[in-house]
């Protein structure tokens, strides 16, 4: 039997970005939460939450990104060409973000690291949520090639999606501290956590209800037979994650709020998939369009399939030594 390598490979991508989103996606929830704990002590233990995970975590950024390059190489090109300044500003925070984590440790004064872990959070989040919303409402091609202007990605749907990501990541950053702390820094996250969640149904609810209006190709995928099922499955699913974060909540769980967080973020991400199928740049460039040749795509995929349980073994591995609560005195200094 012939294997599909675009689609197969269309899959991993969509894996490795989703891999990014929930695990990185707390991280930088994480440090926009951060200026709201006061005490220096609570900002430590804040911050060792995440200091021996978050730059695993992007490492599916980069598998991402550099999957899209080698194998999907117009599409990458596109999408570049379209999206430079969301995904430069983007790359620009984390750096910012990531050499806070190194400094701050180090230096006395620690309000510039302190602003520049929390910044660059906050800004690397708009930015991938600008980039996503441009995305979603298409891009002009010609010719194979970007035919829109510098400006076409900032919308005011790109602002929603901006916003609504920000208010989603620091939901999961909210669950994650509720899961990984305690005393009065667990109960400041599960307030926020209360806050977010709300704020984020109501943001997921506007994005969803845009959406299909968008594209002729969105409405006809949510709301023809056989694929308008979706339309019923998608909310009765994202009702049931809804239940369980905020029962959670009530009855003081630790894990529960964090893992109903991240079944919102699934199922929103896999609303998008279903949106998109079979566009790899809507609504212009199918998946096959802007593959690269089958050669190329099995030749790449032979050392993907080393590659990729090695991360998800060391991904894993990482998260199983930190596992527990974090505490005050506790950590990296």
């Amino acid at each position: 039997m012939e294997i599909d390598l675009p689609f197969v490979w269309a899959g991993l991508i969509a894996f490795s970005v989703l891999a990014y989103v929930v695990l990185d996606g707390f991280d930088l929830g994480v440090g926009m939460l951060f200026p709201f704990y006061r005490r220096e002590e609570e900002r430590n233990v804040v911050m060792n939450s995440v200091a021996p995970i978050w730059d695993g975590n992007e490492t599916w950024l980069v598998l991402g990104g550099g999957g899209l390059m080698a194998v999907f190489p117009l599409a990458y090109s596109v999408v570049l060409t379209a999206l430079y300044a969301p995904l430069i500003v983007m790359l620009l925070a984390l750096v910012f973000r990531g050499v806070a984590f190194e400094f701050r440790w180090r230096v006395r004064n620690k309000a510039v690291w302190d602003w520049s872990f929390t910044l660059g959070s906050l800004v690397a989040t708009f930015a991938q949520g600008i980039a996503l919303g441009a995305l979603v409402q298409g891009i002009e091609v010609e010719s194979r090639a970007y035919a829109g202007g510098w400006w076409d990605w900032l919308t005011p749907f790109s602002l929603l999606t901006g916003l609504a990501l920000v208010v989603g990541y620091t939901l999961l950053g909210a669950c994650w501290l509720v899961m990984k702390t305690e005393g009065a820094i667990q109960e400041k996250a599960r307030g926020f956590a209360w806050y977010t969640g709300s704020a984020t149904l109501l943001l997921i609810g506007m994005v969803s209800a845009i959406t299909p209006f968008l594209n002729e190709n969105y409405l006809d995928r949510w709301f023809e037979w056989p694929t308008m099922i979706f339309s019923v499955v998608m909310p009765l699913l994202v009702l049931v994650c809804v239940y369980r974060l905020f029962l959670g909540l009530e009855r003081g769980a630790d894990h529960q709020p964090f893992f109903a967080a991240l079944g919102l973020f699934v199922l929103s991400y896999v609303g998008i998939g279903i949106s998109f199928y079979p566009y790899m740049v809507p609504p212009h460039l199918t998946i096959w369009d802007v593959a690269a040749p089958d050669r190329s795509l099995g030749f790449l995929l032979v050392g993907t399939l080393f590659l990729l349980p090695l991360i998800l073994g060391y991904t894993a591995y990482a998260y199983w030594v930190f596992r527990g609560k974090v505490r005050e005195g506790e950590g990296y200094h």
